[in-house]
């Protein structure tokens, strides 16, 4: 990132504590998949815990989301990934003025097979925020590296995945 400005504004708390709660709501988050996720729905994600700091997507090992080597379909690890990353983007750039916001790389490493319920997790909250407010305070666009880590029931990590998210303020 270049240039960043002297004073960037902080977020709308009210804003962010009401994403939280709406999107932690079963109901409201059945429903958002299945009109804007809907592979995501029949996969089985699942919201597990958001905040404005990180949050927890789970993927659980069934028939819709296996390979043929008895594991989660590698496909099914990245949209979990993705969502435990892309859930905190939408919450920050609903905390303001209007955001796009785009994939724009995606890397992984898989470490153990995946088998059972897998947590996703992302802490980047804070970096995700800082980099949709300084577009907003500059004009100009902005990438985060966001990290979600994939763990078994064992606390085992089964994958790493780096997802690239660019942000550009719209005028």
């Amino acid at each position: 990132m270049s240039n960043q400005p002297a004073s960037v504004a902080a977020p709308d708390t009210a804003r962010l504590e009401k994403f939280c709660r709406d999107i932690s709501n079963p109901l409201k988050l059945k429903l958002f998949m299945l009109r804007k996720l809907p592979m995501a729905y029949l996969a089985g994600l699942r919201l597990a815990e958001v905040q404005a700091e990180r949050c927890v997507v789970t993927v659980p090992y069934k028939y819709l989301t296996q390979n043929p080597f008895r594991s989660i379909y590698f496909a099914c690890l990245s949209m979990a990934a993705e969502m435990a990353s892309g859930l905190l983007a939408m919450m920050h750039v609903q905390s303001g003025g209007p955001v796009s916001m785009l994939v724009v790389s995606l890397e992984a490493d898989f470490t153990k097979k995946a088998v059972g319920l897998i947590r996703f997790t992302c802490p980047d909250g804070a970096a995700i925020g800082q980099a949709i407010a300084e577009s907003r305070a500059t004009g100009e666009g902005r990438t985060v590296v966001a990290t979600s880590t994939g763990t078994d029931e064992a606390g085992d990590t089964v994958a790493v995945f780096r997802v690239t998210w660019s942000f550009r303020a719209k005028r």
